[in-house]
């Protein structure tokens, strides 16, 4: 089944850590608050962003996704694993949901 473009939405995520400090800290994906997205929402997304070694806890990230859910349950943010990855720096971040807020008025 081909993948639906007009179902995927830019969403600004960050990294937060869960559990343990340091080396043994693990990261989860949440959407920034400010969107139409709870920060509780769950993210499934690649690996590649909750990868400690690679991006520290606060990291934020511009992702292409769609709001989904797996036979009826929880909704959740899924974001296709090949899609490229942005960084976002604070003052992108800043922009994009000050845009984001814009366009909902």
């Amino acid at each position: 089944m081909a993948r639906d473009p007009w179902a995927y939405r830019e969403v600004a995520v960050e990294s937060v850590a869960i559990g343990g400090e340091g080396a043994g800290a693990r990261l989860r994906i949440r959407p920034v608050a400010g969107q139409a997205y709870a920060t509780s929402m769950r993210v499934q997304c690649s690996r590649a962003l909750a990868d400690p070694a690679r991006y520290p806890a606060g990291t934020r990230f511009l992702i292409r996704a769609k709001l989904t859910d797996r036979n009826g349950g929880a909704p959740f943010l899924y974001a296709w694993h090949g899609d490229p990855i942005k960084v976002l720096s604070p003052r992108e971040a800043r922009s994009f949901l000050d845009e984001y807020r814009r366009r909902r008025i």
